[in-house]
């Protein structure tokens, strides 16, 4: 047998299962966990040459998953050549779940698995193994890994990612047309049987689609499925693994299919002759009616064009598209007069604008419609011969004069008469009125073309069978100039003349203006009133003059102001002419001929103020009464201050006592009598807290009889300063919170006496006799009172 050969067997038998329990051997070799296999190759030498081959190893355990037996599961043996049976090794497992998931026996090797391994959860554990001496602990095998794979068991069912799936597919689609793709998921080891092989089947929605079993690819299953009969399709399909045998997991999802819309349905007129009504009044643009045409579809295969494709008033009425509505909305074109026509007919077509070319053969996509619009009469307002009226007419024309005539007319077929007034609005001023019968405009009053050149009116017409039917028309009136106005100075001249001024020196150059109009423009001449000898006026021909000096050197201190009429008129018929009158001063001029000073203020001046001096001394005046003012209020508003301003400004009061008085005996203390005395007037006692701010006329009271009690005196006094509301509160509440600043005396108050009241004797006052007696008891006998 040769080497190929052996290793072919060998592969076989390696690849076949083996019942019986798997083990790992640990053998001592010069390569650790290799098999050597060598041959002998002939080298070209005439030496022999060694070729080693690595072996196969088993290294792999297997261990169904989901065990649901009362034991540990056994999982494999590992096994050394130097364990020679006498329990001198110890097997020790590390790695994925060594100690808790996999646990080995160190005296035999044996491996049990603790508890139910799920493969979808792991699908291989990777661990080690070692065998060591029990006494020393040395490892007499090198450490070899090995893996545990977990086999598989069809325990998951598939499983759709969407409970509901929502698809559509257009109407009318060929049979086979793909609609939507569902997959299912199996957890399943995909490797290993047919565990997690998913077959696809529909549980319902047939015949209207199908389901390709490996794919799931729904597809149409009937042709020409219409929306207009049935939008809504709900679809179950079947997911199940072990390739849809019997006895496989299974999982279900529903797909709402819709129908969506094609356009396969041409619009349809629900009636063949529409009839309408309009009054002959109606303006242009009024929408007297609509037409609709039905379509099936919706959307844009819904949409419809209307138009006006034959009929007698193409010219009358127009259509129009409402896209919202799909409506076609019929209006007035041109203005109606039921005089004329009563009534009309048009032809209308209503066609989709988005048309399949598919579906072509289930046209046309359009529809007509006949429709009849009937005029109704109305009492219709006069119309004027003219949709507006221009009037000219020379301001100089007479009042009462005729200008023009507007006319008018009732269209209706009973004629009825009309009647003509005036808008007063459009004329305040009353400057015109109209004959009401036949509507003829003419003058209440003088035209003036320089006050206003146009006059806009508004003539109204009513009938006079319906006064509520008026018509108003605008009439323009021109008003032409005629020349009742004399040319004027343009402008007011402020004109000098210098006393050094030469003969036929230019001091001014006029010109005028005319309120008046004429067709050929305006031409003014200007000439003087009379022959001056100082001055002149020579015409530029061009509406301007010039104003020259005649004499050499003029006076100021003489003359200082000379008035020059001029004459100026226009050339138009009948010739107006007005004479203006020109102020020229005289004045100071340098050699340049500049202005200086004119007529005799001008010497005044210097010897006056300033307009600046005089504002500030103006200024100067007002602040100092604004001062004075100030000071007055602030006085007069001062407060009531008490004289003792703070808390530091404290004033002692020193008050003797140290004169007892002689008694009742002591006359000289205080004179009683002035009690008894009626005629004693009181002095007025001003408040010591305040200042003082106004003094009281002292009342004087009505005299008592010398015998008077003093009591009776005093009580009546004191009853009239009671009712008195003038009578000053000589009695006042004086406050003394404060108590200053620290004294460097020590304080003879005796409420601090009580600290060092142990410290005293108080057994002399017992010898002062027996007036003391009784602050003796008080004080004496505390020490008693304390012991007690």
């Amino acid at each position: 047998m040769t080497i190929y050969q052996f290793l072919l067997l060998f592969l076989l038998w390696v690849c076949l299962p083996h019942f019986c329990s798997p083990e790992i051997m640990f053998r001592r070799t010069p390569v650790p966990q290799q098999r050597i296999l060598s041959s002998r190759v002939p080298r070209s030498d005439g030496k022999i040459l060694h070729r080693q081959k690595r072996g196969w190893m088993w290294n792999q355990f297997f261990l169904l998953e989901e065990y649901t037996g009362s034991d540990y599961q056994y999982v494999g043996k590992l096994h050394s050549d130097q364990d020679k049976g006498d329990g001198s090794l110890k097997y020790i497992l590390s790695g994925d779940g060594a100690g808790t998931l996999f646990i080995i026996d160190e005296k035999t090797g044996d491996i049990h698995a603790t508890r139910r391994i799920d493969r979808e959860e792991k699908a291989f554990y990777t661990l080690r193994a070692q065998a060591i001496n029990r006494r020393t602990l040395r490892p007499v095998e090198p450490e070899s890994e090995f893996v545990i794979k977990i086999h598989d068991i069809n325990d998951n069912e598939p499983t759709f990612p969407e409970e509901i799936y929502t698809a559509s597919v257009p109407e009318m689609s060929v049979v086979g047309t793909s609609v939507v793709q569902v997959t299912a998921t199996d957890a399943d080891d995909p490797s290993y049987g047919n565990s997690a092989r998913v077959i696809y089947s529909i549980l319902q929605g047939q015949p209207y689609f199908s389901v390709e079993p490996e794919t799931g690819i729904i597809r149409t299953a009937l042709p020409n499925m219409n929306r207009e009969n049935r939008e809504q399709y709900q679809v179950v399909i079947q997911a199940k693994d072990m390739g849809g045998q019997m006895g496989g997991l299974s999982g279900t999802t529903t797909v709402n299919i819709t129908l969506t819309d094609v356009n396969d349905n041409p619009p349809r007129f629900p009636q063949n002759t529409i009839h309408l009504r309009v009054l002959e009044s109606s303006p242009v643009g009024t929408a007297i009616g609509s037409v609709k045409a039905t379509d099936a579809d919706t959307g844009k295969n819904a949409e419809v064009e209307y138009r006006i494709i034959d009929g007698d008033g193409t010219d009358m009425f127009d259509i129009v598209t409402e896209k919202d509505t799909q409506e076609g909305i019929i209006t007035v074109k041109q203005p109606l007069d039921y005089e004329s026509r009563r009534l009309y007919t048009l032809k209308v077509e209503a066609e989709n604008t988005h048309v399949d070319p598919r579906f072509y053969y289930l046209g046309p996509f359009k529809d007509t419609t006949i429709v009849k619009i009937s005029i109704e009469d109305v009492d219709e307002p006069p119309i004027f011969s003219r949709s507006s009226y221009l009037f000219e007419v020379h301001e100089d024309i007479e009042v009462g004069t005729i200008i023009g005539t507007v006319m008018a007319r009732d269209p209706d077929s009973i004629s009825s008469p009309i009647r003509f007034s005036l808008d007063r609005h459009t004329d305040l001023d009353r400057i015109f009125n109209i004959h009401s019968g036949n509507g003829s405009l003419y003058t209440s009053k003088p035209l003036d073309r320089e006050l206003s050149q146009w006059h806009n009116l508004t003539v109204i017409a009513a009938e006079i069978n319906n006064p509520k039917e008026t018509t108003r028309v605008a009439v323009f009136v021109r008003i032409l100039d005629v020349n009742d106005n004399a040319p004027q100075f343009a402008v007011f001249y402020d004109t000098f003349v210098c006393e050094n001024a030469r003969p036929g020196q230019l001091i001014q150059t006029i010109s005028a203006v005319d309120k008046d109009d004429p067709l050929g423009g305006q031409k003014f001449f200007f000439s003087l009133a009379a022959v001056n000898p100082n001055f002149t006026v020579q015409d530029n021909e061009d509406n301007t003059a010039r104003i020259l000096t005649r004499k050499n050197g003029f006076n100021r201190h003489e003359i200082s102001t000379y008035l020059l009429p001029v004459v100026i008129s226009d050339n138009d018929y009948p010739i107006q002419s007005s004479t203006g009158t020109l102020t020229i001063r005289v004045c100071a001029c340098d050699s340049q001929g500049n202005m200086q000073s004119c007529s005799a203020e001008a010497l005044l001046l210097p010897a006056g103020l300033s307009t600046g001096a005089l504002i500030a001394i103006l200024l100067c005046i007002i602040i100092l009464l604004v001062i004075v003012v100030l000071f007055a209020a602030l006085k007069r508003q001062r407060k009531k201050e008490p004289l003792i301003l703070s808390k530091e400004d404290i004033r002692d009061n020193i008050v003797s006592y140290n004169d007892e008085g002689g008694g009742e005996e002591d006359t000289q203390a205080f004179d009683i009598g002035t009690l008894r005395n009626p005629a004693a007037i009181e002095e007025k006692k001003l408040r010591r807290d305040i200042i003082p701010e106004t003094l009281f006329i002292p009342r004087r009271t009505p005299t008592a009889p010398d015998n008077t009690d003093v009591r009776d005196f005093i009580n009546e006094r004191l009853k009239e300063h009671d009712l008195d509301p003038t009578a000053p509160p000589y009695d006042s509440l004086a406050t003394y919170a404060y108590e200053g600043n620290d004294s460097i005396a020590e304080s003879l108050s005796s409420l601090e006496s009580g600290t060092t009241e142990g410290d005293q004797n108080y057994d002399y006052l017992r010898e002062w006799g027996p007036r003391f007696n009784k602050l003796a008891e008080m004080y004496g006998g505390g020490e008693s009172d304390k012991d007690s």
